[in-house]
Order: C-alpha cells, then structure tokens, then sequence
C-alpha cells in the first residue's frame, strides 16, 4: 500500500510544517456547500479534506467523497465512525484504535471487520491512536462509543496514552474534543503530548476561532482539525488558514 499521505505527514512534522484539515460532514454536505467552499479564496489553502464523523445518519457518504473527488485536488482522507464508512475513490483512511477508552469494539473490533475490506483496496491506511478529551460536554463519539475521555485536567494521562499508542506502532496521535466541544483541548495537554511523542500529532475539537488554531499549533499540534465551526461561520476559514500560513512562515 503507499504511504505517501504518512509520510508527507512525517516529514513536514520534521520541518516544522504545520497542516490545516477540513473536516466535512457527509450528513450536512451538499452541491450548494461544496460550491460555496469552492468559491472561497481560503479554501485551496486547505491541506487536507477530512470526510466522514462518529454518527452519518444519511446516505450521502459516497456521493460527498465522489463529488470531492472530481472538484477538489487536495489528499481527502475517511475520518470513519464505524467499519461502514469506506470509499475507494478516497486517498486515505484513519485507522482509529480509540486508545483512550476501554471499549474492544473501538479499540480493535471494528478494525477487524474494515481490515480485509482496506487490504484488498488502494487506500493508503494510516494507523491512527485516537484519544477523546473531555471538552465540557458530552459528545456524540463518547456516547456512540461508550467511553470515558481523558479529563481536559490531566494532561499527564493523555501523554502516557499517546505514548503507549506510539509504542504499540501506531503512526499518527489524534487527541480529539469531539464535535461542538465547549472548549478546546488545552495547550498545557498538546505540549505534554508532543514532548512524549514523535509521531504527528492531529488535534480536533473546540477550535473555533483563528486564536484557539494558533495557540493549539504553537503548543505542538502537527494537523489542527476544523469542521463544526466551519459549518456555523464560513468565515472562519480565512482566519484559521492564515494563522497556519503565519506559523508555518515564522518557523521557516
């Protein structure tokens, strides 16, 4: 299988690169929408497009990844909720183990359905440690999955699990508020995470301001991840985007 996406993500972690990562809803995705983003100038400073969320309740999945496919040229990449949420005419898929909750379906069982499915694909699969952080509020993926996140107060035992994911091989840290997070997760948590591993590290939830992007990027997040906020305010996308452009050219 390639492992272009991984290791493009590797290696602009190295330089110092921070990614920006569009994250679409298949369930509030349409023409209309997509057009609309289309017609943003911020828009192709998008790095990655994101599809898919822990609960799709419509059928529209593939029709979002096919219509992305022909209109956008950037990497999309599956964010699966379940082993269902599979498209080959998509780059790249998570390959999430929720290290954070004690669930078995989460942790391997659903990997387990999807695994064939993704060997016999061209896909490229990205083994992912994904970790819920408490942000406030109950969130979809914390009831979908019926685990506990990490408190946003401990920061030490979201570092220790990042760690633990990165010893067991997985490739890519993906320390998550869930969808309409109150807050996000701290920079005192990404700071710890990032000294405790090397591996990329995606961060997600409750960044819903240029500000929150950038304070989440200068404590050590490779990929921020943005979607919710997108949904309620286009226009937060100018302003995320050129909170990435500043840092990326501050570090260079």
């Amino acid at each position: 299988m390639s492992k272009r996406i991984l290791q493009t993500l590797i290696q602009r972690r190295k330089q110092g690169i921070k990614s920006f990562a569009l994250l679409i809803d298949p369930d509030k995705f349409d023409e209309n929408t997509g057009q609309a983003f289309l017609q943003m100038p911020a828009f192709t400073k998008v790095d990655f497009i994101f599809v898919g969320g822990s609960l799709i309740t419509g059928d529209n999945f593939g029709q979002t990844v096919q219509w992305l496919r022909q209109h956008v040229q950037k990497p999309i990449i599956i964010f699966p909720g379940s082993n269902m949420h599979i498209d080959m005419a998509a780059d790249a898929i998570l390959f999430l183990s929720l290290i954070s909750g004690r669930n078995p379906d989460f942790l391997i069982g659903q990997q387990i359905v999807a695994a064939p499915i993704l060997k016999r694909s061209n896909l490229e699969v990205l083994p992912t440690g994904y970790m819920l952080v408490e942000s406030g509020r109950q969130t979809t993926v914390s009831y979908i999955s019926n685990t506990t996140p990490i408190p946003h107060d401990k920061p030490e035992v979201a570092a220790c699990t990042a760690l633990a994911g990165e010893m067991l091989g997985l490739q890519l840290i993906y320390a998550d508020g869930g969808s309409g997070a109150e807050h996000p997760i701290s920079a005192k948590m990404i700071g710890m995470i990032r000294k405790s591993v090397d591996a990329p590290i995606i961060i997600g939830g409750g960044i819903n301001t240029p500000e929150r992007a950038q304070k989440a990027l200068q404590a050590g997040a490779d990929v921020i991840v943005v979607g919710n906020a997108i949904e309620k305010d286009a226009q937060i996308l100018e302003g995320i985007v050129d909170k990435v452009a500043e840092m990326n050219k501050e570090g260079s």
